[in-house]
């Protein structure tokens, strides 16, 4: 998830200042594109420029992503719905699939003209002047245009933005290179200027192949990096009551992520205070990483590998229980149950007042009733006192 241009950890970012930056920084890029593509596409033609032309359908491939941007920030921010519980963030995964699914195809265009033009190189006509100085302008227009997106995108840590803003830097690459082509065509060697055309196309290609590998893999739900996870991990194993965590696994849902993880916690405590570490831990996740949701399951430290699967359930207890205390109202007992390293412990609390139960004979019964080892302890409620008026 992570990369060196952008950071993981941004959890105060709002879901509508990441909305209304990805907007504004498509429309800024929608608009520079359309003008300067066109712009070179029509200098191209009146130069004989294949190189220019090329870069030109370079940038009006980028006026078509950026409104696969828009459309994706548009829909990727909707709430969750009964279709969709965990939101619509991977529409973003999505948008990038398609920019490089695009810039595919985009390359394989211009590839396929500028090698029918080598192929026919003697037919190449000289480049006007003209071209070089639109290459110039487009270098120093899309090179402006990548600082200016990248720096949108890393601060509100988005990997659609940033790989638009890394597609507007292959156009500015592209147009040193189809300048380079337009030098040669002029100083005497044609064939340099479709030739830049062919270059344009791979570096194209490369982009593209690129962003759509990596949405491929967020869609088939890759785990975080293994920097970011051990962060994750070391959270968990700070919250105060956790002892070990394991099965910690993340997937990818647009910019933000799905935790889940077990968290090992003393056997003995009420499900209430497990519950109160899990929020902990989950509260200590979702602070400081762009994390969608942790979901935490509790387990209790054992000694065991695992809990005897033929240990009896609550009601089957109770029933056996109930059997045994015919002469206790059942208002006048209750049980906790510990299921630990393989034994059922059984904690059998009375009333502060009534009878008493033979807790060896007891415990016997259990054993024999139930087939499998039982912890017996008993023990009688406090009184309630009242204070004196």
């Amino acid at each position: 998830m992570q990369r060196s241009d952008h950071p993981l950890e941004s959890p105060g970012l709002t879901s509508e200042l990441r909305q209304a930056v990805a907007s504004r920084t498509s429309w800024v890029s929608a608009w520079v594109n359309l003008v300067l593509g066109a712009g070179q596409i029509v200098v191209g033609v009146f130069a004989h420029s294949q190189g220019l032309i090329a870069d030109g359908l370079h940038s009006l491939s980028d006026l078509v992503a950026d409104f696969v941007v828009l459309f994706a920030n548009k829909h990727s921010h909707k709430a969750a719905d009964d279709d969709h519980q965990y939101g619509h963030a991977r529409f973003e995964n999505a948008a990038s699939l398609a920019l490089g699914v695009i810039l595919l195809v985009v390359a394989a265009g211009m590839l396929w003209g500028a090698v029918g033009k080598i192929q026919n190189h003697e037919l190449i006509p000289k480049v006007h002047a003209i071209a070089l100085w639109i290459a110039v302008i487009a270098i120093v227009t899309k090179e402006s245009l990548f600082r200016y997106m990248l720096r949108e995108a890393k601060r509100v840590n988005s990997s659609m933005l940033v790989a638009n803003a890394w597609h507007a830097r292959s156009d500015a690459a592209s147009s040193v290179v189809v300048l380079v082509g337009v030098a040669g065509n002029l100083a005497g060697y044609p064939v340099l200027d479709p030739l830049a055309a062919v270059i344009v196309a791979v570096v194209v290609g490369r982009m593209g192949w690129s962003f759509s590998w990596d949405a491929l893999n967020d869609l088939m739900d890759r785990a975080l990096p293994l920097d970011d996870v051990h962060k994750i991990r070391q959270a968990l194993e700070t919250t105060p009551g956790v002892l070990d965590v394991h099965d910690l696994r993340t997937r990818k849902m647009g910019d933000q992520a799905l935790v889940d993880a077990h968290l090992e916690v003393a056997p003995r405590i009420s499900v209430s205070e497990g519950h109160h570490i899990a929020v902990l831990a989950r509260q200590a996740v979702l602070a400081h990483f762009p994390v969608l949701d942790v979901q935490i399951h509790i387990d209790p430290r054992e000694q065991t590998e695992s809990i005897d699967p033929r240990l009896p359930a609550r009601e089957q207890v109770l029933g056996v229980l109930a059997s045994a205390l015919t002469q206790l109202s059942p208002c006048d007992w209750d049980i906790t149950l510990h299921y630990v390293d393989g034994r059922l412990s059984v904690a059998l609390q009375l009333a502060a007042e009534g009878a008493t139960v033979d807790e060896i004979a007891l415990r016997t019964y259990l054993n024999t009733t139930l087939g499998v080892p039982v912890d017996l302890t008993v023990w009688r409620r406090e009184p309630v006192t009242h204070p004196v008026q």
